[in-house]
């Protein structure tokens, strides 16, 4: 079989319990005896690792990515097997589509895709699902909330909504509820209150479709109605195969920029990414006019501006022209008049969106309808 590969897509089936992988590798003779790093990737859910019969690590869990250290002297020169017992106990499991899995020495390395042997070593009933109360909205503010409401509070930072995917509507109200509940139980007065707005995720798609995750994009921006709160946007840092990407990092950064400049005084600071200010909508085309866009927008890639739709029905959407001009984009299609809606990046996985500030932030996903 191939790896990386789900195994609903493999011969053997969606197994629950365990299987055995195997593949051989050539260590030439310089890299024998060298430590090295093991990457594989992402496995769902627990695997177990060994390297020419010597254990070099495990995880519990499908995350966090699997990096395991190879001790000297235990890669050979000639052949090398490397063998993971994955363990499964619900819903599809296995390696996960087009993540990094490599060996490598200081200076060397062998790519592990390919084909894998494999063997099972036993089969069990999918196991129920549990029920974790302190996922359950009491159970949370109870447990992580409640105690911490003496003491004194700088502002909130908030990564979350995933899971309010399916039912974003509901979004564009509990989401301020939240935020005033805070600050009501605190009572601290309005402290500032900064949110991540959900990457991308998903496969992409090649055509205007309607998506969950852009709905609830839509209601985080909306919730910036809410004073003093801010949103770092994030929707060039996903990975289309991983709710939980890797890049911590650059999303860490945006939200820094925005605390300095709400909270700590840096007032002269360019920290938000472009969004919607004013659109006006003419017969053929929309004029969409940005703030936090005072020195011009930019196409990251030098590429035509990407991912901006229209519909002149509200139901049936296509990919529109979009030029910049300044601080304005201007977007059209040639065989749509009397637009009443346009969109930017609204799909879950909107992985060509390509419109930035100045400042390299990109600007936030929206959709705005024409105002009767």
């Amino acid at each position: 079989m191939d790896l990386p590969g789900y195994w609903k897509n493999e011969p053997i089936g969606n197994i629950n319990g365990c299987v055995w992988f195997r593949k051989t590798i050539e260590i030439p003779e310089h890299m024998a005896g060298k430590p090295a790093k093991l990457m594989l990737g992402r496995i769902v859910d627990q695997d177990f690792v060994y390297v020419n019969g010597e254990f070099v690590g495990t995880t519990g869990y499908q995350y966090p990515p699997r990096r395991y250290h190879i001790k000297d002297n235990i890669l050979q020169a000639g052949k090398n097997n490397i063998t993971v017992r994955v363990i499964n106990n619900i819903g599809n499991g296995g390696f996960v589509l087009e993540k990094p899995y490599y060996l490598a020495t200081e200076t060397d390395t062998i790519q592990l895709n390919g084909r894998w042997k494999y063997k099972v070593g036993t089969k069990m009933s999918s196991l129920e699902g549990q029920t974790f109360i302190r996922w359950k909205p009491v159970g949370l503010y109870n447990a992580m909330i409640a105690p911490l409401l003496n003491l004194k509070i700088k502002g909130v930072i908030w990564y979350q909504g995933e899971s309010n995917t399916k039912n974003p509507k509901s979004y564009f109200k509990t989401f301020p509820a939240l935020i005033e509940n805070w600050r009501s139980k605190w009572q601290q007065g309005n402290f500032p209150f900064l949110y991540v707005q959900l990457t991308n995720f998903m496969e992409t798609k090649s055509e205007p479709v309607e998506s969950s995750w852009a709905e609830l994009r839509q209601a985080q921006l909306e919730t910036l109605k809410v004073p003093k709160t801010a949103m770092a946007v994030a929707i060039d840092l996903g990975e289309w195969n991983d709710i939980h990407p890797l890049n911590k990092k650059d999303v860490g950064k945006r939200l820094a920029l925005l605390a300095r400049k709400m909270t700590y005084g840096e007032t002269d600071l360019k920290a938000s990414s472009p969004m919607p200010k004013q659109t006006k909508f003419k017969k053929d085309k929309i004029v969409i006019t940005f703030k936090n866009a005072e020195d011009g927008l930019q196409s990251i890639n030098g590429m035509p501006l990407k991912t901006f739709s229209v519909s002149n029905d509200s139901k049936h959407f296509v990919w529109a022209k979009a030029e910049i001009k300044g601080n304005k984009v201007i977007v059209w299609h040639n065989s749509i008049s009397q637009p009443k809606i346009v969109r930017y990046a609204w799909s879950d996985n909107p992985d060509e969106a390509n419109l930035f500030s100045k400042n390299n932030l990109p600007a936030s996903p929206f959709q705005i309808k024409k105002e009767n």
